[in-house]
């Protein structure tokens, strides 16, 4: 059983948009679970409750311990991550206090085909950079993961007899956004990606460590980042928000490795 709200941005001038129904809404999944019996739920929430701290140690692992800071939230109006990050510890708490099981699936940007007939915030993630929106890349590294991992992760974390009482970074590899942007190219060289950095001074920008472990030995094989970029290029396509050209190449299969000049080192970005 889960509970996933959509990732927006809310309006600074009405936080309440987004922070409540999320609260709320969590909580009451929470409840209503333990007054049907339920022996597990798996919520799904977001690597925007661990990493939104500026007094973290950027070179140690994100884990179970970590927290988002809600005065920094405040401070930087993440009202997103804010919200997440209350609605947690809220549902930890909810759980503890109902003698429900708990376990929470943490995903990263998630990637992959569309489902459903609109944009999602992780897909606009990539879209900029199809349509020549974007001249230049920014100094970022982000971790990904394909949506159908993330949904499996969900599942294998209820099944499991011992998964719960944790919280699961669900990511498969950090890239920083100009890989991203040479991987869409090699797949797609006929939209206008960008090859230039914005920021031509300092060096490329490492994300958070972590690791995805935990999934692993519970039977995730997460698939290569090539495979899901390219299904949500071609779902782009194929639902209309950008238009059909030549030139595709389609990846190797699973299990594929990326370049030779690129490397898969376990990072969390600052998402």
């Amino acid at each position: 059983m889960r509970r996933r709200h959509p990732h927006r941005v809310a309006d600074a001038r009405h936080p309440e948009e987004i922070i409540e129904p999320v609260i709320t809404g969590t909580l009451n999944v929470v409840e209503m679970a333990a007054d049907a019996g339920v022996r597990r739920v798996v919520l799904s929430s977001t690597i925007g409750t661990m990493y939104m701290n500026p007094h973290r140690d950027p070179d140690a692992p994100l884990d179970e311990s970590c927290w988002s800071d809600l005065d920094y939230c405040k401070q930087t109006k993440n009202w997103y991550c804010y919200a997440k990050t209350i609605a947690e510890r809220g549902a930890w708490e909810a759980a503890r206090a109902l003698g429900l099981d708990l376990a929470v699936v943490i995903p990263v940007v998630t990637l992959g085909e569309l489902l459903q007939p609109s944009m999602n915030t992780s897909t606009k993630h990539i879209l900029k950079y199809l349509t020549g929106e974007a001249k230049a890349y920014v100094n970022e590294s982000h971790a990904y993961v394909h949506v159908k991992d993330a949904a499996e992760a969900h599942v294998r974390v209820l099944e499991a007899p011992n998964a719960g009482g944790r919280r699961y970074v669900c990511a498969e590899r950090t890239l920083h956004r100009g890989e991203l942007c040479r991987i869409l190219a090699g797949h797609f060289p006929e939209y206008p990606i960008p090859t230039r950095c914005k920021d031509e001074v300092n060096p490329p920008k490492k994300g958070y460590k972590y690791t995805n472990q935990p999934l692993k030995d519970l039977g995730i094989k997460f698939t290569p980042v090539q495979e899901y970029l390219y299904e949500a290029v071609k779902s782009l396509q194929e639902k209309g928000f950008i238009h059909k050209a030549s030139g595709t190449k389609v990846p190797a299969s699973r299990g594929s490795s990326l370049p030779q000049n690129s490397t898969a080192p376990m990072f969390m970005s600052k998402l």
